[in-house]
């Protein structure tokens, strides 16, 4: 299969495969860690309660999602893609090398940030050069980001297993500058092999580039637009302060203020983007349909990120983890999530193709709807294994794996698609831009997963399975939503598939 797919495909998507599989290895690493770090106080972590620890992890990777917006701006207005990728990845490793120093609270979120700021710059890009190699768009360009996609995943795997066990088992600093280690080596791949196999790509900032093939939308109105909309999100950021909606002296109410910070900021910039991006009316259309996808995908990672949340805290409190005498690290279960990306994602991606030269593949918001509702199916699973655990007994294993099967899945149907759709749907002088947004969905799902774990401590876990049911009931509908309403969003794309 390797053979086939070398001949479809150009090299520079291995060039890109690789590049982001080792900054996957980094963040992926230390994600599996984060969490257990926050909440160890016995051998050197933070000592946070569940609530303050999870209000944390979602405040990180919600911020690392959320920079992408202002790292897909300075890429396609003055960076171009192939630099802000590789100052983006500089930023990421010294911010992995600040986490690996063991000097305190301070020196350690100095560190959170650093690795947010990188990849903020780093993330957007390198999914839109994958895009610039498959001008014809189509089902080949979607096959392409599902083998990008195993990238990512064989990054997340080999992260969560040499970070996750030398963070566990040996000291959590040492898995923190592994992640530094595995950062270095994507930037040697992507520094030597773009120079030979992307020549040409992301080289000019987009909008400089398509300045000469579209009408710049009228400057002073879009200003004043702008700015006006920029006063109405700051005063409402103050009225909800000023009211006590917002409250920034804890991290729950941090977490909850980046939250409507978020969602202020989405829903202004589609607006500004529709009303003064100098659109036409198919363009307008296909935003539109980027605004739905925006609301599926932010929903879809709200309950896929669980795994470094609610589902970490179930599998290291309430899992039997023994096999024999040695105890499998918590943190472990997590890579049931890459190994069955790696195992199933070339399976979808042949069938979309073969679908599709049968005039058969499944349009965009009907993968969305398949995705969201494995989802909310894998949490009913979880509702039945935590009904074991509130008896006080260990719930088996097969439980998780099930459930992240399930996530697997679904995130197939949604995450490659997507991508490939942004891609595909943006209009091209805001393309990274609007990948930045893709990813701000992500941002406020990862906000979301850290909020709602938070009811997850030892005082509160009768809850848990009202809790996981949630989750079920409300990604299932939304699904079921798209699949009634999947036509009429397919008219939207203008002849896009």
């Amino acid at each position: 299969m390797s053979s086939q797919i070398s001949q479809k495909h150009p090299k520079g998507l291995y060039v890109l495969f690789f590049a982001e599989m080792w900054e996957r290895f980094s963040y992926y690493g230390m994600r599996a860690i984060l969490l257990l770090f926050l909440l160890d106080n016995i051998k050197g972590g933070m000592g946070m309660s569940a609530g303050e620890g999870t209000a944390i992890y979602g405040l990180y990777t919600a911020s690392v999602y959320l920079l992408t917006l202002p790292g897909g701006w300075l890429a396609d207005n003055i960076l171009g893609q192939k630099k802000a990728i590789w100052y983006g990845g500089i930023v990421i490793m010294l911010g992995h090398i600040i986490l690996a120093i063991p000097a305190g609270s301070a020196i350690f979120f100095l560190g959170l940030s650093t690795v947010a700021i990188g990849t903020g710059l780093l993330k957007p890009n390198i999914s839109s050069i994958v895009g610039e190699l498959y001008p014809e768009g189509g089902a080949r360009r979607d096959a392409a980001f599902s083998i990008f996609y195993m990238g990512i995943n064989l990054g997340s795997f080999l992260g969560i297993a040499i970070v996750g066990y030398l963070g566990e088992k040996v000291n959590w600093h040492m898995g923190f500058g592994a992640a530094a280690i595995g950062m270095l080596l994507g930037l040697i791949v992507f520094r030597y092999g773009s120079a030979i196999h992307l020549k040409g790509l992301g080289e000019v900032p987009s909008a400089r580039e398509a300045g000469e093939e579209v009408a710049a939308p009228a400057s002073g109105n879009s200003k004043m637009l702008g700015y006006g909309l920029i006063a109405l999100l700051v005063v409402f950021l103050v009225v909800l302060q000023s009211t006590g909606i917002i409250n920034m002296t804890t991290a729950q109410g941090l977490a909850q203020g980046a939250g409507i910070i978020i969602v202020s900021i989405s829903a202004a910039y589609f607006l500004f983007i529709l009303v003064a991006g100098g659109l036409t009316r198919v363009e307008k259309y296909r935003v539109g349909v980027l605004i739905i996808l925006f609301l599926a995908i932010a929903l879809f990672w709200a309950g896929y990120e669980q795994a470094g949340t609610s589902l970490q805290i179930f599998a290291e409190r309430h899992t039997q983890r023994m096999i024999g005498g040695w105890e499998v690290p918590s943190s472990w279960f997590q890579n049931f999530q890459p190994t069955f990306v790696l195992i199933f994602a070339p399976v979808l991606a042949s069938l979309w193709i073969s679908l599709s030269s049968k005039n058969r593949n499944p349009s965009i918001p009907v993968k969305f709807a398949m995705g969201l509702i494995l989802l909310g199916l894998s949490f009913f699973v979880m509702v039945a294994a935590s009904n074991i655990a509130v008896k006080g007994e260990l719930a088996s294993p097969f439980f998780l794996t099930f459930t992240y099967f399930l996530h697997t899945i679904g995130e197939l149907c949604v995450s490659p698609v997507g991508l490939s759709s942004y891609t595909k749907l943006a209009p091209k002088r805001y393309v990274s831009q609007l990948m930045g947004i893709w990813f701000v969905g992500a941002s406020l799902g990862n906000l979301i997963a850290g909020l709602f774990a938070g009811g997850f401590d030892e005082s509160n876990i009768m809850q848990m399975p009202a809790l996981f049911n949630q989750v079920a009931i409300i990604t299932t509908i939304f699904g079921l939503i798209l699949l009634v309403f999947w036509k009429p969003i397919k008219g939207w794309m203008g002849g896009i598939h």
